[in-house]
């Protein structure tokens, strides 16, 4: 399984960028997918999520009505459309393929412990640099 993160950059606040998630050795009809990210000298936090068996859509408090998480089976990738954003959104973005036990869902009631539980049993891709700054 390999996944990876791109199309990070620099954008002025208020402004929007689409970050994408290449896919290889599965496909996301099997698996979920979720989006995550780390900024400097905080913990790893869990933002959105796209089940695979269905492709019904999650979202974690913080990003919710800002973030959409999408994705194209023909081409494998995993989106993650993110408008208004602001400096606060600075970080390194992941995304990961959820492992056993871990459910889309558990974003609804805790963006942690759904972080928590893929950070034990998921797989996870490099990450890509998000910079939001004037």
């Amino acid at each position: 399984v390999q996944l990876q993160a791109f199309e990070g950059g620099l954008v002025q606040p208020g402004g929007s960028l689409r970050l994408s998630c290449a896919a290889s050795g599965i496909t996301l009809d099997d698996y979920s997918i979720g989006w995550f990210r780390q900024a400097p000298e905080k913990e790893r936090e869990g933002l959105s999520c796209i089940r695979g068996s269905d492709g019904d859509t999650y979202y974690g408090d913080s990003v919710k009505g800002r973030f959409t998480i999408s994705r194209d089976n023909a081409k494998n990738t995993v989106y993650l459309q993110m408008n208004s954003l602001n400096p606060e959104d600075t970080a390194v973005y992941y995304c990961a393929r959820l492992g056993p036990g871990s459910r889309c869902s558990t974003l609804l009631y805790s963006q942690r412990a759904f972080t928590l539980k893929v950070l034990r049993t998921g797989s996870w891709g490099q990450g890509t640099q998000l910079t939001v700054s004037s």
